[in-house]
């Protein structure tokens, strides 16, 4: 079915918490140092490091090393995986609707003379 390497569990975890859902809107637009994620929060740079940890062993962020820096990013195969998963929950719930659409044409009634 899906890649082990990523787990559905983790990252739909890793996710709940808003402050991670912001740093991934965040990194969506590009890399950044974990001074640069820290910046819009109330929090300090340790506890994003902390959310990082998290969005990192969900498969969602990577980083790199760049001398002394660790630019992160959005791990490609990790948003894939959620969005294949997302995509066939969509498919099953048009399926659903379609099916729904058919019964309700099916149960029109027929007009009676006399009525508009």
């Amino acid at each position: 079915m899906l890649s082990t390497t990523l787990n559905l569990d983790a990252a739909f975890s890793a996710m709940a918490d808003p402050t991670r859902r912001a740093i991934l809107v965040r990194l969506a637009k590009g890399e950044a140092s974990v001074a640069e994620l820290a910046e819009p929060f109330d929090i300090s740079q340790p506890a994003v490091s902390q959310h990082l940890k998290v969005l990192e062993d969900a498969g969602l962020v990577a980083h790199r090393i760049q001398g002394t820096k660790r630019p992160r990013r959005l791990e490609k195969a990790g948003i894939q995986a959620i969005d294949l998963w997302l995509a066939r929950l969509r498919e099953s719930l048009e399926k659903n609707y379609d099916r729904l659409d058919e019964v309700l044409a099916a149960m029109k009634p027929e007009r009676k003379e006399g009525t508009r």
